[in-house]
């Protein structure tokens, strides 16, 4: 592919700018990432005492345990998690996502074993300083903004990179050791970029849907076009029959360990009269075969049930892309968030390194572009698209667009004053 030379060199400018504002950012969101990846690890120890029991004959039934619980805590209970081992507390939830509490119940002294809120430990900590940097809203924006800059940077980067006089070994897959420092971080850092670009593009697409502006333009195309949850995935209502008695926690258990779902199965408590207990299993690692099944709490007859399919296309893709961005897919797909972690945190790095050593003292060391170069239509558009699909990065673009303007105008006056003087 023969590269146009000016669009190159107005490219290197704006990916060399955008990167050097970003950089911090970026270290942030790679090293934290990094770190999240070790939460089940980091975790597991230090609640151990409170999930983990000792086996004592014939556990109390559930119903009892949820009596307990619910005694035990001052948030009411939405659900409880069926446990896969004998060893294993019950665990009752109250509260979803950030404000999510469990109150875990020894199931055969019918103790409390201990109380856990995510946003007391110190990996939630870790997930806000990744997700909003400890700023809240306005936090969540600067890193929707970042993570939209760094698509474009991605974008750029490769193009940049493109080689335009044929394909050599060394320089575009192995960086050259012999020519300098500046050359080897240089090519470092354009080698990572080249080979974890899609990767890094998929980690972004995972992250987007936590956004503010972006993800909320995202629900509202969801609901738009019916392709998010179905409307009785999260809720269901049947008739009440006051003359019958609602069936017990375990009568519902037993149901649903019938069902042998793969995974771990939660039932979710009725909400209201007319409320149904539904049930549902968590298997990241195999989505497609994830249920929701609402049953009637005075028959135990199953009224719906919904499958993977059954969710929209949009919906699915996007639980696909943030389980992605988690490394939920088993070990592999952990090994590689955690490589690519490390390898972003060497490419900003490496791409500091490299930008230092060219710096000249006192200079910004901003790359020049022809004074001849006009932006095309085809580069207007496709950054028009980009502003459409991420509107932060699109605010952000204009006044750029405008100082920009301003420059020029100003140039090219101050050259017709110079031409006027001199002739």
């Amino acid at each position: 592919m023969k590269k146009n030379e000016k669009l190159n060199k107005w490219l290197w400018k704006w990916h060399f700018i955008a990167g050097l504002i970003s950089l911090p950012f970026i270290l942030v969101l790679s090293i934290t990432g990094g770190i999240y990846l070790f939460k089940t690890d980091y975790e597991k120890p230090k609640q151990q005492h409170i999930k983990e029991v000792t086996i004592q004959g014939t556990p109390i039934s559930l119903q009892d345990q949820w009596e307990i619980a619910s005694k035990n805590t001052t948030k009411k209970l939405n659900s409880v998690v069926l446990s896969t081992t004998p060893n294993q507390a019950t665990e009752f939830i109250s509260g979803r996502f950030g404000g999510k509490s469990s109150v875990y119940i020894n199931p055969y002294t019918g103790t409390v074993s201990g109380k856990i809120s995510s946003r007391k430990t110190d990996m939630f900590k870790v997930r806000k300083l990744h997700g909003e940097l400890l700023l809240g809203k306005f936090g969540t924006t600067i890193v929707e903004l970042i993570a939209s800059w760094m698509v474009v940077l991605i974008l750029t980067g490769l193009y940049i990179w493109w080689p335009s006089r044929g394909w050599k070994l060394s320089g575009f897959f192995i960086p050259r050791i012999k020519e300098g420092k500046r050359t080897f971080f240089r090519d470092l850092h354009s080698i990572i970029g080249f080979w974890f670009s899609g990767v890094l593009l998929l980690i972004l697409a995972g992250g987007f849907p936590w956004t503010d502006v972006f993800g909320d333009n995202f629900k509202q195309i969801q609901k738009i076009t019916n392709t998010g949850f179905p409307s009785t995935w999260h809720a269901y209502q049947t008739t009440p029959q006051p003359k019958e008695k609602i069936l017990t926690l375990d009568q519902i258990a037993s149901k649903a360990k019938e069902l042998n779902l793969p995974g771990v199965t939660t039932i979710h408590f009725p909400k209201g009269l007319k409320g149904v207990f539904s049930i549902s299993n968590n298997n990241l690692s195999e989505l497609n075969t994830q249920k929701k099944i609402h049953v009637d709490p005075y028959s135990g007859k199953e009224l719906l049930s919904h499958n993977w399919s059954d969710i929209g296309i949009l919906m699915r893709g996007r639980m696909w892309v943030m389980a992605f961005h988690q490394g939920q897919f088993g070990a592999w797909s952990w090994w590689l968030m955690l490589l690519t972690a490390v390898a972003l945190t060497i490419m900003c790095i490496s791409g500091l390194i490299s930008y230092i050593i060219r710096k000249r003292k006192g200079a910004w060391g901003i790359p020049n572009v022809p004074k001849s170069f006009k932006t095309g239509y085809g580069i207007i558009i496709i950054i028009a698209i980009l502003g459409i699909i991420f509107p932060l990065f699109g605010m952000s673009i204009l006044p750029i667009f405008c100082i920009e303007y301003l420059r020029k105008k100003k140039r090219i006056k101050k050259e017709f004053y110079q031409h006027n003087i001199y002739n």
